[in-house]
C-alpha cells in the first residue's frame, strides 16, 4: 500500500533494489537483478554472459519449455540430458544436479553455469542455498511460486561486474552516464515497483512457507508411502527441498491404473492434479529425430509423474483427504 500511495507504480522507486538486495541476501549471494518473470531471468543471464548463434547450452529433458526456448532466443542450441532415476534431476553420470560435479566440469572445461532455479525459492544444496552456487541463478515469481509477485522474476549473482551487464541490457542497453544513448540493442525487463513491493512483503513470510511446505510434504509421505505402485518424491541426505509442488510417481501395473485415470478419478472427487511437463526432446520445434529412448528416465518421469496439490493453505485434512483418495483408488 505504501508503493502505491507513493505513486511509483511502475520501474523506479525504491522497492525494486530493495526487494533485490533481501532477495539476493535470502539466497546467500551479493547482487539481485529483478525482472518481468522467470523466463526473462534466464533470457538475460544467457545474454549478460554473451551465449550467442551456434553455441550450446546443456539443459534438463524433463523441464519446463522456457528453459529450451530462452537459448533457442539467442540462436544457441539446447542440448538435452536424461534424468538421474534417483532425484529426477539431469542424470549426474551425464552433466550433474549434484552441484560439485557440475562447477568441476564447469571450471575443467571453462564453462558458465546457470541455476534454473524458478521454483526451488530457500531450497538448499549441502548447506547452500540454490541460486548461489553457479555463476547466475535464476528464479520465478509468477503466482503458483513459493513467494510471488503476481509476474516476476530475478537473476541473483556474487560477480558485480555481471550484474552490471545484467542491469545494463535489462533497461535498453541505455548508458548509465548519458542518458537515452543506446551503444548496444538491449531488452525491456524491468520490474514494477509493484511487484516489488509485493515481493518485500512476501519474503518477510518465506519461512513460514518453506517450513509448511515441508509439513504437507511430511504428512503426504507418511500416508502414501504404504500404497502399492506410488513412488514417493525424493530428497537426497544432502538437499533440502521446498517441495513447490507435491508430485508421485504412478506404477499403472502395480496400482491398477494410469496416471492419467488417477488424475480423472481424482478429478471426479472434487481434488485437482497436475501431470509432469512434457519432456523437450518431445515437443515439434526441439524433436530433431529423438525417441524416447534416448532419454528413457525422463519419458518414464513425464508419463507416470502427477503433482498433487501443493497449497500452503492446506489443511492436514485436506491432505488426508486427498490421500485416502489415492488409496481408495488402488487395486
Amino acid at each position: 500500500m505504501e508503493c502505491v500511495r507513493s505513486s511509483w507504480i511502475s520501474s523506479l522507486g525504491r522497492f525494486i533494489p530493495e526487494f533485490e538486495e533481501k532477495f539476493a541476501g535470502f539466497c546467500g549471494s551479493k547482487h539481485g537483478v529483478a525482472v518481468m518473470n522467470g523466463t526473462v531471468a534466464l533470457h538475460l543471464a544467457l545474454a549478460a554472459l554473451g551465449i550467442r548463434q551456434g553455441d550450446e547450452v546443456i539443459i534438463p529433458d524433463l523441464t519446463f519449455v522456457a528453459t529450451a526456448n530462452v537459448v533457442a532466443y539467442l540462436g544457441a542450441r539446447p542440448v538435452f540430458v536424461d534424468s538421474e532415476p534417483g532425484t529426477w534431476n539431469i542424470d549426474p553420470a551425464k552433466i550433474s544436479c549434484d552441484m560439485d560435479p557440475i562447477m568441476e566440469i564447469a571450471r575443467k572445461h571453462s564453462l558458465l553455469v546457470i541455476e534454473d532455479a524458478a521454483e526451488a525459492h530457500g531450497a538448499e544444496y549441502k548447506g547452500r542455498k540454490v541460486g548461489s552456487i553457479g555463476d547466475v541463478g535464476c528464479f520465478s515469481f509468477y503466482g503458483n511460486k513459493i513467494i510471488t509477485t503476481g509476474e516476476g522474476g530475478i537473476c541473483v549473482t556474487a560477480d558485480s561486474k555481471l550484474a552490471d551487464r545484467m542491469r545494463f541490457l535489462k533497461d535498453h542497453a541505455m548508458d548509465p552516464v548519458r542518458k537515452y544513448w543506446h551503444p548496444e540493442i538491449g531488452y525491456n525487463f524491468r520490474m514494477t515497483n509493484i511487484q516489488a513491493a509485493i515481493g518485500v512483503a512476501q519474503l518477510e513470510q518465506a519461512g513460514k512457507f518453506i517450513e509448511q511446505k515441508r509439513k504437507n510434504a511430511r504428512l503426504y509421505s507418511s500416508l502414501l508411502q504404504g500404497v502399492r505402485g506410488i513412488t514417493l518424491q525424493p530428497e537426497m541426505p544432502w538437499a533440502k527441498s521446498v517441495y513447490w509442488m507435491h508430485s508421485v510417481l504412478v506404477d499403472e501395473k502395480k496400482f491398477g491404473c494410469s496416471r492419467d485415470e488417477l488424475a480423472k478419478q481424482l478429478k471426479i472427487k472434487g481434488i485437482d492434479s497436475r501431470p509432469f511437463f512434457y519432456p523437450m526432446h518431445q515437443l515439434p520445434p526441439y524433436q530433431n529425430g529423438f525417441s524416447d529412448n534416448d532419454f528413457p528416465i525422463a519419458s518414464n518421469l513425464s508419463r507416470t509423474g502427477i503433482n498433487l496439490p501443493s497449497s500452503v493453505k492446506l489443511t492436514g485434512n485436506d491432505i488426508k483427504y486427498v490421500c485416502s483418495a489415492i488409496a481408495g483408488l488402488a487395486r
